[in-house]
């Protein structure tokens, strides 16, 4: 699979795939986390500005998305419990996928992981499927954040040194 970071070209695409994500959360029994319209086009035009969306290409094909950026996060600012620790991270937001490949979130972890061994990410109460993905990628729940909307999120970090479990050797064609 090829990562690579999103260009003004790629919208059509996106917001194909954050429309599949948004209707895959619903049925999964998260439907408040993005509504019907988020992320909006004008926030994920930003995105590609700012160059921290990536796009995930299966054989050529867009199947997934996801923003990466370093730190500091505002909203991670004020948590209600406790970071593993202060030293310097990178936040992974928006992680999508248009339902047509398994394992999008497997390799953008993959990815992020290349590039920092700190990493923090927030999900939704109600995305249950994503605290699982996150608890099995060796993420630790460490509290409760505001999101910029002022919704409250499960906010999540991983660090090499502090992993709750290793993702499982090979998974979800990773190499290994």
């Amino acid at each position: 699979m090829e990562v690579r970071t999103a260009v003004p070209g790629d919208l059509p695409e996106l917001l194909r795939i954050y429309a599949a994500a948004r209707e895959a959360m619903k049925r999964a029994g998260n439907p408040t986390q993005w509504g019907d319209h988020r992320p909006s086009r004008e926030t994920l035009e930003e995105d590609i500005r700012q160059k921290d969306l990536f796009l995930m290409l299966e054989d050529g094909r867009a199947v997934g998305a996801f923003v990466f950026r370093p730190g500091p996060e505002a909203a991670y600012e004020a948590i209600r419990g406790e970071w593993l620790d202060q030293r310097p991270y990178w936040v992974i937001h928006r992680v999508a996928s248009d339902g047509t490949s398994r394992g999008i979130l497997d390799r953008c972890l993959a990815f992020c992981g290349t590039v920092t061994g700190s990493l923090k990410i927030d999900t939704h109460r109600d995305n249950r499927i994503m605290q699982h993905l996150l608890e099995r990628h060796g993420f630790l729940s460490c509290g409760e954040i505001l999101a910029e909307d002022g919704t409250p999120r499960i906010a999540y970090q991983r660090t090499e040194e502090k992993k709750k479990a290793a993702p499982p050797p090979g998974g979800a064609g990773l190499p290994g």
